[in-house]
């Protein structure tokens, strides 16, 4: 009796360069509608058949995308909806897109899957293209608020929630804890309106960190940290 499994191996906010195949750019944002273009690209000795899924998503405090079909008020119009990918060639998939309201977010998947099914375990790859639409306005600093920020001494490791309690979408371009000379940072990650976000900071100087800046686009929050176990 023959088996054939699936396995699908998806990658969500994080880049493709490490598999056979790629998509880039990973992440773009545009103001008010969107219009672009991704590059899929087949590095392997083997034809490969893409199949493309615009879905939704939402992001949990940990980080973590929690995906779902494309919701009705985001229209997007695609070049191609699948295709056949020769070895070595790249494809270059252009679209549109716009909201019936702002902002909004999508997550293009590629989905790539051998032209050849075998009788043992058939492999799909899902590499995301993900597109931020800002509105005209950008998220304000008195929308943001640090409900926790403090430093573990035992782990070595800064914690910190941040809270959007407004209706606008905006991206931290870096988190960094700072005592003296040292420092340690990492790296952004988009607020969603009315979202959580948990923070982690590993810290390895000399002295304890005493603030942490989160760094948007047109402002700065600056919390002192507290010091806990």
């Amino acid at each position: 009796m023959s088996f054939r499994g699936l396995l699908v191996v998806a990658l969500s906010f994080l880049g493709s360069r490490a598999l056979a195949q790629t998509v880039q750019p990973v992440i773009v944002e545009y103001k008010v509608k969107a219009s672009g273009k991704f590059a899929l690209t087949n590095n392997t000795l083997t034809p490969m058949a893409v199949v493309l899924e615009p879905k939704s998503f939402s992001i949990t405090p940990d980080g973590n995308g929690v995906y779902r079909p494309l919701d009705p008020d985001i229209h997007v119009q695609l070049s191609a909806m699948s295709f056949r990918l020769e070895p070595k060639q790249t494809y270059y998939v252009f679209y549109k897109a716009m909201a019936d309201k702002l902002p909004a977010w999508f997550t293009v998947y590629s989905v790539f899957s051998t032209l050849r099914h075998s009788s043992g375990l058939d492999v799909r790859i899902l590499l995301p293209h993900t597109v931020y639409i800002y509105p005209k306005k950008p998220l304000q600093e008195n929308e943001v608020h640090v409900s926790q920020a403090a430093y573990l001494v035992t782990s070595k490791r800064i914690v910190c929630d941040l809270q959007n309690g407004g209706a606008d979408l905006g991206r931290v371009q870096e988190v960094r804890a700072t005592s003296g000379h040292e420092s340690a940072t990492a790296a952004g990650f988009p607020l969603l309106p009315g979202s959580l976000r948990h923070v982690e900071v590993s810290w390895n100087g000399k002295e304890p960190p005493q603030m942490l800046l989160i760094r948007f686009e047109h402002f700065t929050l600056k919390q002192p940290l507290n010091t806990g176990n």
